[in-house]
């Protein structure tokens, strides 16, 4: 099997909106995806684009998959007044069939390559207290967790 890390681009959109349905079925909470396909698109690749990402393609000999986008990892820059630039992983996504394949691997370490290189204080991001993979995995790179923090916000609509 290979792995492709690239860029995402514009036409990669469809296909990463599936993933976002998909983990927020994981997530159990389909429902909570309400963003439009337009919307997303335009916040990506319109005139002032506010998140950048990358996917992995993964081609498959034995299976007959080509270029078949199994993941993505998007984030944007978050801005902290005591420590400065941070990325912020809003979501790194592999589809369940292709889990444990060392994807998600190839994602978060281009992501640390790319924060290195843009000179970011840190990553950031957030997890579910029972995605107990998931909390391993970041674990694997030494994450550290916030404690007495709450999430907080407020609906617009």
């Amino acid at each position: 099997m290979e792995i492709r890390i690239r860029q995402a681009s514009r036409s990669d959109c469809p296909r990463m909106l599936e993933l976002v349905r998909e983990l927020a079925e994981f997530e159990r909470a389909p429902e909570a995806v309400t963003v439009t396909p337009e919307h997303f698109e335009a916040s990506g690749f319109g005139a002032h684009p506010v998140w950048w990402a990358y996917v992995a393609e993964v081609s498959d000999e034995k299976s007959g998959v080509r270029d078949f986008i199994a993941g993505f990892a998007l984030y944007y820059i978050r801005y902290s007044t005591w420590k400065g630039q941070r990325m912020y992983l809003e979501d790194i996504v592999v589809t369940e069939a292709w889990r444990g394949r060392g994807i998600g691997q190839s994602l978060f370490e281009k992501l640390m390559e790319v924060a290195r290189e843009k000179k970011f204080e840190a990553i950031c991001w957030q997890v579910l207290d029972w995605n107990d993979r998931a909390i391993a995995f970041y674990g694997k790179y030494g994450a550290r967790y916030d404690e007495g923090w709450l999430n907080a916000w407020i609906p617009l609509d």
